[in-house]
């Protein structure tokens, strides 16, 4: 009866274990069959960076996270790197059928006795366990579930196919997958053109990767590496003489200083500044499952490389330049005040017992003291926290970097720049600031919001020429004007360095960059139409941006508004593309690792203009074309004329060689208290715009620094660059355009009497009727005729009876309400530089 209760159990056992076998095998058949499916290697898919490449598919960088890794097919390596492998990791690979029972035995007895005699692993049980496998599981399960992941490799995969994916997929340093990665990261050359010596120290790598870094442990590598060219010497895969001879080159040029980082950190970045925009803007092309730091896509862009290159180099001379001169200037004001007014506050202490100046001056000796803690003593602290875990004076050393944020946003000057390529829309540039780094990636050409200042005149001069109230021949009297405002207060302006002009055509207004005239201006058209305009121009739609960016006040009219660099280059790059709208891109297309096309952005961006219909055209063909010809008059004789050589500059050769003056037009713009420096223009092809300042307002740059003597000269010298070997172009005259000649004084037609003209562009329509009769009024019927008090002007060009011109009927009193000054108000009249703007 027991013997029969044994054996009832004993067969229940058996049973058991049968059915676990079974359903076991079972699900390891079933897991196996779908290998073929999951795991061909035709479908194998590594994670692989995303790479970024310009207009001329030139590779800027890529983009991935913990791998960097680049396939390479066993047919482009050299058999001296093959046979390297094979030596040291598996000898017999090409005999066994996924596993080494002398492998395994051998590694098992060095186990037992503590010696390193080896893995016992083989090139495929390796692979399996890469990628089935957790390897760093040591246990004897999971050696079981590598070696029958290795035998199922073995039956679907060839050994080439095997050895490929191996060679590929395996991690060989920081961040590096594969042969190729790893020999441009340590080599700086293609695993296809890699040597004797460097083969074998990338087979030392492939089974410690850490060890035997050469950068980190080049002792190490070395003594590994000699190993290596020894088996393949002892297998007949080299000559002595031959590994030798490679293993004394590599070490002779070995470089002992180079630093061992992260292939992510290390990576090449030749436009760090778009690269970043390019990374944002993918943001709103990946979604879903997709993960461009480990799909492998591939993004064509719009940059070109040598346009950036030539930006940023123009860039960092000039922010190096106005940051100079703002330390030059600051250090001067500081020291003046602390030898001028600092003894005068000690004086007031003594004299009269005053303790709130006291207290002042002793608030200054605070800030400096605090200030060099945060620059020169903060780090140093900050690196002792980390180093000794000093936790409670890590909340100190945060708040002293805060500070030095704060202090450099307000004391470092920073600059941004971009171009547009005016028939496409197409980002060539961008320059984001300084320089980019972890602390720095605020991209200012894109993100930052400032004063466009005088810069933004054109765009509602734009609105002004639509109205046919004003042309470019309209006389515009530049003489001091109090303006009262919607809320009854007076709004008294001023120009640029506190001068006046007196009598001037409207040309000259905006090539000189006058502020009276260009408020007359704004006053003749209202706000309605230049917010709408101005709008218009820049892409702004929404209601809300729309009424936040325009405040209703005459300011506006002076760039006292917050606008990004490229907003500012869309809007004068639809002056230069005939009026027709301009929408900005930087991605053209997105592929897959396996080059189709995902994403075609650039093809999207011309279907939706071509949908626009009618509403392509932002401004008329004919506006545009008056708005550059105004802006050629400020390259001619305004404030861009010394940023251009005087249109030396703009002598480029065309695509046949022979030498011409490029069209072009632009404006700068300085904003109050010398805190921004613009200039934005355009040829027919480009349109660049530029700006210097601070990240956080309240600083000045200098009297000295304009966007005419700073960002003027870059505008001219980029513009040289960028024209070069394109063919002719002229901006298109359209139909509706007519040329007159007009007194250069009243900007009537001509008489006799008029002592020079000059020949304008006007809408149809537009030419002046009446002739000039300005000349042979004296100076105080001229004056009686404005309706102004004539001792309020003293011109060097009135003495001695000379006669004065007078506006055209009607646009006396334009612009209304406005009064005159008061006499106390009366100022002299100096001469005006048309550098400073």
């Amino acid at each position: 009866m027991k013997g029969f209760f044994l054996t009832r159990v004993v067969s229940f056992v058996a049973i058991l274990l049968a059915g676990a076998i079974g359903v076991g095998l079972g699900l390891s058949i079933a897991v196996t069959g779908n290998i073929e499916n999951e795991e061909n290697y035709r479908s194998f898919n590594p994670a692989l960076p995303t790479k970024i490449f310009d207009s001329e598919n030139v590779k800027i960088t890529e983009f991935s996270a913990d791998e960097k890794r680049e396939l390479i097919s066993l047919s482009e390596l050299p058999r001296h790197l093959i046979l390297a492998v094979l030596a040291r990791e598996d000898p017999d690979f090409y005999n066994h059928r996924g596993f080494s029972i002398r492998a395994i035995t051998r590694a098992a007895v060095g186990r037992l006795l503590g010696k390193n005699w080896g893995g016992g692993s083989t090139i495929t049980q390796q692979v399996a366990g890469t990628l089935y496998t957790n390897r760093r599981e040591m246990t004897i399960s999971r050696k079981i579930r590598e070696l029958w992941w290795a035998l199922q490799m073995e039956r679907r995969y060839t050994k080439n196919e095997i050895l490929e994916i191996y060679l590929n997929y395996m991690n060989m340093g920081p961040g590096l997958y594969g042969v190729e990665t790893t020999s441009t990261y340590f080599f700086g050359h293609s695993a296809r053109d890699i040597t004797l010596a460097e083969s074998a120290v990338l087979v030392v790598l492939l089974s410690s990767p850490v060890n035997y870094n050469p950068i980190v442990n080049p002792d190490v590598a070395m003594d590994r590496q000699k190993s290596v060219l020894d088996k393949m010497v002892e297998l007949g895969y080299a000559t002595r003489e031959e590994a030798d001879a490679s293993f004394d080159t590599y070490w002779a040029g070995f470089d002992y200083t180079a630093m061992g980082v992260s292939a992510y950190y290390s990576r090449e970045d030749k436009a760090p500044w778009f690269s970043e925009y390019v990374r944002r803007e993918l943001d709103k092309f990946v979604y879903g499952e997709m993960d461009y730091y480990r799909d492998g896509y591939q993004v064509r862009t719009t940059l070109n490389l040598r346009f950036q290159e030539l930006a940023e180099a123009e860039m960092a001379e000039g922010i190096a330049k106005a940051n100079a001169a703002f330390k030059t200037n600051a250090g001067y004001g500081l020291a003046r005040a602390e030898r001028v007014f600092v003894p005068m506050a000690n004086m007031l202490l003594l004299g009269f017992n005053m303790e709130d100046v006291y207290a002042g001056v002793e608030h200054q000796d605070e800030i400096k003291a605090t200030n060099k803690y945060a620059k020169l003593l903060n780090p140093v602290v900050d690196m002792m926290t980390l180093a000794f875990d000093i936790a409670p004076v890590k909340p100190m050393t945060a708040g002293a970097y805060s500070m030095l944020k704060s202090i450099t946003e307000e004391n470092v000057v920073e600059g941004a720049l971009v171009v547009l390529e005016n028939d496409t829309g197409q980002i060539k540039v961008i320059v984001g600031g300084s320089q980019y780094n972890e602390t720095n990636q605020l991209i200012r050409a894109t993100q930052a919001k400032v004063m466009p200042g005088s810069a933004f005149k054109p765009l509602y001069y734009s609105a002004a020429i639509d109205s046919r109230k004003f042309t470019m021949a309209t006389q515009i009297f530049d003489a001091p004007v109090i303006f009262d405002t919607a809320a009854g207060q007076p709004y008294i302006p001023n120009n640029y360095q506190g001068t006046w002009r007196g009598s001037v055509l409207l040309y000259e207004a905006l090539a000189l960059s006058l502020n009276i005239p260009a408020l007359k201006v704004l006053d003749g058209i209202g706000f309605d139409a230049a917010i709408d305009r101005s709008a218009d121009l820049l892409g702004i739609t929404d209601p809300r941006e729309k009424s936040v960016t325009f405040p209703r006040v005459y300011p506006m009219g002076l760039g006292i508004i917050a606008v990004s660099p490229l907003s500012m280059a869309r809007a004068f790059a639809v002056f230069a593309n005939q009026g027709r709208a301009v929408s900005p891109y930087a991605i053209r297309t997105i592929e897959d690792r396996n080059g189709r096309i995902l994403v075609d952005y650039e093809a999207d961006i011309q279907r939706g203009l071509e949908d626009m219909g009618a509403g392509i055209q932002v401004i008329s063909p004919q506006n545009a074309y008056m708005m550059t010809r105004l802006l050629a008059k400020v390259i001619e004789a305004g404030t861009l004329a010394s940023g251009s050589g005087y249109g030396a500059k703009l002598n480029v050769k065309d695509d046949k060689g022979v030498t011409y003056r490029i069209p072009a037009g632009g404006k700068t713009g300085t904003t109050q208290n010398w805190s921004d420096a613009w200039a934005v223009g355009f040829t027919p092809y480009y349109t660049i715009a530029i700006w210097f300042g601070f990240d956080k307002g309240g600083n000045s740059l200098g009297m000295n620094v304009s966007g005419a003597s700073l960002a003027g000269p870059i505008w001219g010298n980029l513009m040289q660059e960028y024209n070069q070997g394109l063919p002719r172009r002229d901006f298109v005259r359209p139909s509706g355009i007519v040329e007159a000649t007009v007194c250069r004084t009243s900007g009537l037609r001509m008489t006799s009497a008029c002592p020079s003209g000059i020949t304008l562009s006007f809408l149809e329509g537009t030419v002046p009727e009446e002739f000039c009769d300005q000349h042979g009024l004296n100076a105080g019927d001229f004056r009686s005729r404005l309706g102004m008090n004539p001792a309020l002007f003293v011109e060097e060009n009135l003495a001695g009876g000379l006669t004065m011109p007078t506006l055209p009927p009607g646009l006396e009193n334009l612009g209304s309400p406005r009064r005159e000054p008061n006499e106390s108000e009366k100022v002299e009249i100096p001469s005006y530089d048309p550098l400073w703007d």
